[in-house]
């Protein structure tokens, strides 16, 4: 029965304790177990909240036993990032700056996960304030890969996706702010929704208003398209403290992994017109993106038109990012920390090379990066005019071994820390982007599919991924 629970889904552990045949107790235990278990493995949990889970259990089982409503996710474990805020549980933010840090209040999406009937059972690993596409800090160290814990299991999400693809929980919260849902999703075989910006409320502070640039977003990571939709549903809404969130439309996406896409038109491009992508890459791409025509989706390979270079956009990326990092280095010193000399030795040198080492961006810089995120959007768009969806790859490369940051891809030089992944261009447009798990290389690791659509189109996408999971499935080939 453990192991029958901890590789169900989300939405199937929910079913069966509506149902009766299964408390969320037993529930509970049998995923608190299997973390005990393997976390080591892949080094997913940074905190594992077990009287937190036990106390919650017990209350959803009175609940029950009290004839309450219940949520749709009650009784179902979930991680939370440790980036993010659960009243009474130390988040770390990565840094050891912040090792014994005690979160005063849930951030509101926990709230709101939690008033569904979660259950949280722990904190999953990220990189030293969420700043990296793989996950390492100094804190908990590495986090690897359930299929090969050698190699890196992405970030900044990276906890979050090794939990998930080691069944160590069947849904997970990540964040993402250049590909930390959608990266750690393609390294750990699972699926990772980053949603249209604003469609989730993120209301940051102390600057509320610093989240649309580049555009950052809190999502569900799940084993199912089914559980992130149901996830999503949950999260999803608007909030006014956050400037940028939506009005609810009446939109709900519990449905959509299971809508027909035969009206679906979809642009396919493994490079987005401009990123070098490995041949195992492609061809493991080449043969899933067949799973939308056997649906009755029409498919058509493209050539997008961004407008400018790959290094121009990571380029443009960064002038955005060092300006939130730098906003980052303000924090630290109003928390009363000293970054640039007594607190120096504590960052990760990563850290230090990427934000102490880096200059300021000027404002013509800053203008010059918008000119080319304005060029990006208008080449998504025009294809948008054209194609309900573009489907390429989340990685340039299979996940690598731990530190191995790739500088070149088949021949072509490229930024090692974020110049092989295909991301940034969604956090630039605020477009929802997905990846699905597209298949397996000849040596058993996972390559990610991002599968994109215009803004308020994010049921499009559920319904393109649940329609590759129908046709083909990929829950057989997690690590038992």
């Amino acid at each position: 029965m453990t192991d029958e629970l901890t590789h169900m889904s989300a939405a199937g552990i929910a079913r069966r304790i509506r149902d009766g045949d299964v408390s969320p107790t037993a529930v509970v235990d049998a995923h608190l177990d299997r973390i005990a278990d393997r976390n080591e493995r892949t080094n997913a949990f940074v905190t594992i909240t077990e009287e937190l889970a036990r106390e919650q259990a017990r209350e959803a089982e009175r609940a029950i036993e009290n004839g309450e409503s219940l949520g749709p996710l009650h009784g179902v474990p979930v991680a939370i990032k440790d980036l993010d805020n659960v009243e009474g549980i130390r988040t770390t933010f990565g840094s050891k700056l912040y090792e014994d840090n005690v979160a005063e209040e849930d951030d509101l999406f926990v709230s709101r996960l939690k008033e569904a009937g979660a259950i949280i059972v722990g904190k999953t690993n990220t990189p030293e304030f969420g700043l990296g596409v793989a996950t390492d800090n100094l804190v908990a160290g590495p986090t690897g890969t359930p299929f090969d814990p050698g190699k890196i299991s992405g970030g900044s999400s990276g906890g979050a996706g090794a939990a998930l693809g080691d069944s160590l929980v069947p849904i997970a919260q990540g964040s993402d702010t250049g590909g930390s849902i959608r990266v750690p999703a393609a390294c750990c075989g699972v699926f990772g929704h980053k949603p249209t910006f604003g469609l989730v409320p993120e209301p940051g502070r102390p600057n509320a208003f610093s989240n649309h640039t580049p555009c950052s977003h809190l999502g569900p990571m799940s084993r199912t398209v089914e559980d992130a939709a149901l996830m999503l549903d949950v999260m999803a809404g608007p909030d006014g403290r956050d400037p940028f969130s939506l009005p609810d439309d009446g939109t709900t996406y519990a449905d959509a992994p299971d809508r027909p896409i035969d009206d679906l038109t979809i642009a396919y491009s493994p490079d987005l017109g401009t990123y070098p992508v490995s041949e195992t890459v492609t061809s493991v791409l080449d043969d899933a993106v067949g799973a939308f025509e056997d649906t009755g989706a029409t498919v058509e390979r493209v050539d997008p038109d961004l407008g400018h270079t790959k290094e121009e956009i990571v380029d443009a990326y960064y002038t955005f990012a060092n300006v939130l990092w730098g906003m980052l280095l303000e924090n630290l010193q109003d928390d009363g920390f000293d970054p640039y000399d007594a607190d120096r030795e504590k960052l990760r040198p990563y850290l230090v090379d990427l934000i102490l080492e880096s200059d300021e961006p000027t404002m013509k810089a800053y203008r010059d990066a918008n000119v080319v995120r304005t060029a990006v959007l208008d080449g998504l768009c025009d294809l948008f005019e054209e194609y309900d969806l573009l489907v390429s790859a989340t990685m340039a490369v299979p996940p690598f071994d731990h530190g191995a940051y790739p500088e070149a891809v088949d021949g072509t030089d490229v930024e090692q820390y974020r110049g092989w992944i295909l991301t940034q261009p969604y956090n630039l447009t605020g477009q929802p982007a997905a990846t699905a798990p597209a298949g397996l290389t000849d040596d058993g690791l996972p390559i990610g599919m991002q599968i994109a659509a215009p803004r308020h189109r994010d049921e499009d996408v559920l319904a393109a991924a649940g329609a590759l999971e129908r046709t083909r499935p990929w829950h057989d080939a997690y690590p038992r």
